[in-house]
């Protein structure tokens, strides 16, 4: 039986700025709560060489490598990190992405030798060399979990190719590789040649809480509200719910449009919504979580989640969370798992303002959304994909 794992990620709440680092934490208290124990390393810049230890629960160990590698970090916003925190050139830090990627790997040799673990699991990219090393270390079985691959990222024009040859190279030298749903699983299989029997589809879930700002949202919300919530980049669509909400607004609709979120899209999509003539029907709220995630939700009258290629997409299951009516792109993996929401090409403006417009002008369609959606998604328990998890790690421990 598999007990202790060994667990690479590269955000965990509270440094976390995306769905990988929401979903790390949801599997984590998921396979704690079973009865799992985890050894759970993160990069993160520190004053000291020395590995730092945390003891958060009986079953969580964390331990922190000193490590410039961040969430959603590219090749440009870490050469930008590394001249801020390097005097010289013999910096302790790698001078680029990839040497980082290199050097974190080597940094995790002293824990992989010191620990005791029964299997490896890593997520995404950042964390396959860092899983082969310790694989190679320990001979213990690795799993590489894919939440996101170099396709999706940039809608399949112009991969880094340095990038997809990590995740190629930890697919092919893991025991067995996670895919986050049965769209990811089938990029895995198409843009990688990895054999479909070496992947295991596990969904993700959403975690819930008792957040509650509707009476105080009622008495100041005048006009109705679209909401886009997640990373301000080419993946996510954010560019097609501009054009919608023009669309919309030509239309002469008194609605207002809220993008909640930050990435390297963020000043280019403010630009264009000015040129637009939006500005007076767009708010750009910034980087959302905690309570303040759910208040942004409950203000809404309906999700949009217009993404150009989604592994998975927890937003919406959150969404629905708090009871708002979820228009999704038929180009993510959620689209696999949830019913009680509306779904659109995230190329076609037309079908998706006719949405927006049917929720807002539409009570009872609104409300039978808002009603099942939430009962649906009271079945994704972190418990679930969890437990999918602990049958893989028995199944390659045995």
């Amino acid at each position: 039986m598999c007990k202790r794992i060994l667990m690479f990620g590269w955000e965990f709440p509270p440094h976390s700025q995306g769905g990988l680092g929401t979903a790390c934490e949801g599997l984590v208290k998921g396979l704690t709560a079973q009865g799992a124990e985890v050894i759970l390393v993160l990069p993160q810049k520190q004053d000291s060489r020395i590995p730092g230890l945390k003891i958060v629960s009986p079953h969580l160990k964390k331990i922190t490598v000193n490590s410039l590698l961040q969430a959603y970090h590219t090749t440009t916003s870490y050469s930008a990190d590394y001249s801020k925190h390097s005097r010289n050139k013999s910096s302790l830090y790698g001078a680029n992405l990839f040497s980082e990627v290199e050097r974190y790997a080597q940094e995790v040799e002293e824990i992989v030798r010191n620990e005791k673990f029964d299997l490896i699991h890593a997520h995404d990219w950042l964390t396959y060399k860092a899983g082969m090393k310790a694989k190679q270390i320990s001979g213990k079985p690795l799993i590489v979990h894919m939440h996101a691959t170099e396709f999706d990222r940039t809608g399949g024009n112009g991969i880094n190719r340095a990038v997809y040859d990590i995740e190629r190279g930890g697919m092919e030298q893991a025991d067995l590789v996670i895919a986050v749903s049965n769209f990811t699983k089938d990029k895995v299989i198409n843009n990688y040649g990895i054999p479909a029997e070496k992947i295991q589809v596990v969904h993700n879930a959403v975690e819930f809480n008792s957040h509650q700002f509707r009476k105080e949202i009622q008495n100041c919300k005048k006009e109705p509200l679209v909401l886009f919530l997640g990373r301000i980049t080419l993946q996510k669509g954010p560019d097609y719910f501009l054009d919608t909400a023009k669309k919309i607004c030509d239309l002469k609709k008194r609605i207002n449009f809220v993008v909640a979120g930050s990435g390297d899209m963020e000043e280019r999509l403010i630009e264009k919504a000015a040129a637009l003539g939006l500005s007076d029907r767009f708010l750009f709220a910034g980087f959302l979580k905690g309570a303040e995630l759910d208040r942004m939700y409950q203000m809404a009258d309906v999700y949009v989640m217009p993404s150009v290629s989604e592994p998975f997409g927890i937003t919406p299951l959150e969404a629905m969370r708090n009871d708002v009516p979820v228009i999704i792109s038929r180009q993510s993996g959620v689209s696999e798992v949830i019913s009680h929401c509306l779904k659109v090409d995230f190329w076609d403006i037309d079908e998706t303002a006719n949405k927006i417009l049917s929720v807002i002008e539409h009570k009872e369609l609104a409300e039978s959304l808002s009603a099942n959606g939430k009962k649906e998604v009271c079945t994704f328990d972190w418990k679930i994909p969890a437990s999918k998890c602990i049958g893989i790690y028995n199944r390659l421990c045995g």
